[in-house]
């Protein structure tokens, strides 16, 4: 597991407020490799949620240089970007994002859509996506026929079924009930130990402690990571 998927080195992000920059994050470094499962934890306004969209390809530093599956960041086009985003990097959000007169079926096909995939090997693929996270007794499901869980699990199948570099979720439990968020983690964990890289944002020390190294942000800078659970 020697392969590093993503490296931030130096990333600083301010925001402009009146013509007065305003510093968001501060020399951040920060690497994942190939397979682990991170946490990224921070209560609100600590920053996590730049540093998110910048690994995300969603925003741009300031300066500093991140680099993903081997490519510079900062010399990529806005065509080349979106490509990263709809074939590398799976995005799980907390209020799922789902099309809500689609089918089940239909929201995992998305991302194949936008890549080009043909109708019948998107359909192939997103039925696997949709049994790899226990519901496949729910393709022809509206988002309103179905749970907060289940719907984030929707949400999943659609991040992972362009088998992504990256999973990159946002407070994927914030938006569920207790039973439901462990489950949703309880699928982490296993898609983790099918080889999926997992970066997760969250200000929960309960859900952090799911990942297998959780780093902090507080204040715009990252402190040293934790190693938790077994390796």
């Amino acid at each position: 597991m020697s392969d590093i998927i993503l490296e931030l080195r130096g990333i600083n992000k301010d925001y402009m407020q009146e013509k007065t920059p305003v510093p968001v994050l501060k020399n951040i470094f920060f690497s994942v490799k190939e397979g682990e499962y991170v946490a990224i934890m921070g209560p609100s306004g600590s920053g996590k949620s730049t540093m998110m969209n910048i690994i995300g390809c969603l925003d741009k530093q300031t300066s500093g240089s991140y680099s993903f599956d081997g490519t510079d960041i900062s010399k990529c086009r806005d065509k080349q970007l979106s490509m990263i985003r709809n074939r590398k990097i799976g995005f799980v959000f907390q209020n799922f994002n789902l099309m809500p007169r689609q089918s089940a079926l239909e929201n995992v096909e998305l991302p194949l859509l936008y890549a080009g995939v043909k109708k019948s090997e998107r359909k192939k693929r997103a039925k696997e996506a949709l049994e790899r996270v226990g519901l496949e007794e729910r393709v022809k499901f509206k988002p309103t026929q179905l749970s907060g869980g289940q719907k984030q699990r929707v949400a999943i199948a659609r991040a992972i079924v362009n088998r992504p570099r990256l999973l990159l979720a946002d407070e994927p439990t914030g938006a569920l009930d207790t039973k439901s968020g462990e489950q949703i983690m309880e699928l982490f964990s296993r898609l983790n130990d099918e080889g999926v890289t997992i970066v997760m944002i969250t200000h929960e020390l309960e859900i952090a402690q799911c990942a297998k190294r959780i780093v902090y942000i507080r204040d715009g800078e990252l402190f040293n990571s934790e190693e938790v659970g077994a390796q």
